[in-house]
């Protein structure tokens, strides 16, 4: 089976996507798939590679496009006579952040005809703007933050909130421009820092819990889930792609596989992770963030619909410790992204 694999791109996020690559890279099994690697540079430039590093646009490689044109169904490849068609059966989109995540790059996966990996245009736009995903769950009846939002050329009353809270950008990944604000005098320098990623930019009361997550896996037999893990914090808040050498160690935070919290809240987390997944319309994979508090409730914290795999990922070792190795994870993704595509 020939599959792209579609690492990089122009947001933030960019790094992380290309370890989450190599990752994937060392996983794919080799006598079942034909990678192609396809990176996205910094400027937004599609080259086809030999393989993803962390120097990777460094190396020789061909410009590629993924046309949109069904009746090619795959890559255009440019070599010295002109560009050539190369058929592609399923790309995997190992993207994260803004143009990889918020359906951008899934709208341009539907109009090629190809099948893809991972959840469709309507729930990656909507789990990426967290104001709506929240409004959206809240319908349902799942806990969520009490929440602002602020507009490119709105403001907000400092004093009338009542402290600590985030400020985050409505539409980012990773922590990026997020600040905990702890008295109304600081609350300005942190929307101005959220605006630097988006124009749209969130304000949530702090809830006091613990952090907690859950890996979510769609094959054709229905939903799989991951064991809870849980963020344990020194100081601050959780930021593990903004550090140095995260692969090594953390400045402020331990992941703990599986948490360390009773049988029933392990149960009640993963069972809000699913009725998430369900009510924003994920499809193939995501990973639900959560907070439990200490009369039981579980809150919604965010959703990733292409949560990160590298060596370091919660998801991948959540799912790891419920007995699903990264080379099945892919298996059962790409299997059920061709089916999807063939009901």
């Amino acid at each position: 089976m020939r599959i792209a694999v579609l690492f990089g791109g122009v947001g933030e996020e960019h790094p992380v996507s290309v370890k989450s690559a190599q990752e994937v890279a060392r996983s794919l099994d080799p006598d079942a798939y034909e990678p192609l690697y396809i990176g996205i540079t910094r400027a937004g430039r599609w080259r086809l590679c030999a393989r993803p590093h962390a120097e990777w646009e460094q190396d020789e490689s061909r410009p590629v496009t993924l046309s949109p044109d069904c009746g090619i169904h795959g890559l255009l490849v440019q070599d010295p006579d002109g560009y050539r068609p190369v058929p592609i059966d399923v790309v995997l989109p190992v993207l994260h952040g803004r143009f990889g995540e918020d359906g951008s790059v899934q709208g341009l996966l539907e109009l090629s005809g190809i099948p893809y990996v991972g959840c469709d245009i309507p729930s990656s736009a909507l789990c990426m703007d967290k104001s709506l995903a929240y409004l959206v769950a809240r319908s349902a009846g799942i806990p969520t933050p009490t929440f602002w939002t602020v507009t490119a050329d709105g403001h907000v009353d400092a004093a009338r909130l009542t402290y600590p809270v985030f400020v985050k950008p409505a539409r980012s990944g990773s922590s990026f421009g997020v600040s905990r604000v702890e008295r109304a005098d600081d609350l300005h320098d942190a929307v101005d820092a959220a605006r630097q990623y988006d124009t749209k930019v969130l304000i949530e009361a702090a809830v006091t819990g613990r952090e907690v997550g859950c890996a979510v896996l769609e094959d054709a037999a229905g939903l799989v889930v991951g064991e809870v893990d849980e963020i344990r914090l020194t100081h601050g808040f959780f930021r593990i792609h903004q550090e140095e050498a995260p692969e090594v160690r953390s400045e402020n935070s331990a992941m703990v596989v599986p948490a360390g919290i009773p049988a029933d809240a392990r149960a009640r987390v993963q069972q809000t992770a699913r009725a998430v997944y369900r009510v924003l319309g994920c499809r193939g994979l995501a990973r639900v963030d959560m907070f439990l508090t200490a009369d039981g409730e579980v809150v919604l914290n965010e959703v990733n619909t292409f949560p990160g795999m590298t060596s370091y990922s919660r998801y991948p070792r959540m799912m790891a410790a419920a007995g699903l190795g990264l080379p099945e994870v892919l298996d059962r993704l790409v299997s059920f992204a061709m089916s999807a595509t063939r009901r």
